[in-house]
């Protein structure tokens, strides 16, 4: 699984074009196949969690492959064990599990746990990034 750029250009467009940004969202994901589509939902519900529950932290990018690949949890969840999130030009560690509905165009349930800084020497071999 690749890096997520569409969730990371629009969660960084800011909270007064919500609705819009919602709807460039979806159907910028109606263009994707199912599997890249169900990973981009996911890294963007990411984001948007950890960015409304915890003011520490400011997510712009998601890697969902980061330490370990996400593994497919039946037709349309994924479970990432091994994902980071950057903020404020830090990675953090990153576990969640996503389940989304047939179409892959909306979230059932979410649940996530942010973990440990990412120290930068690890940066490289995780494909990390400032």
């Amino acid at each position: 699984m690749r890096l997520l750029a569409l969730a990371f250009v629009l969660i960084s467009a800011g909270t007064a074009q919500a609705g819009a940004r919602e709807d460039r969202f979806q159907r910028s994901l109606k263009m994707l196949g199912p599997n890249e589509r169900l990973e981009q939902l996911c890294a963007y519900t990411a984001m948007t969690h950890i960015r409304k529950d915890s003011k520490k932290y400011r997510p712009d990018r998601t890697v969902a492959s980061a330490m370990s690949e996400p593994v497919a949890v039946g037709a349309h969840a994924i479970e990432a064990t091994g994902a980071a999130f950057r903020s404020r030009k830090k990675w953090y560690a990153l576990t969640y599990r996503c389940t989304a509905d047939a179409e892959r165009l909306k979230v059932l349930s979410f649940t996530y746990k942010v973990g440990d800084e990412i120290p930068e020497s690890r940066w490289a071999g995780y494909g990390l990034w400032e």
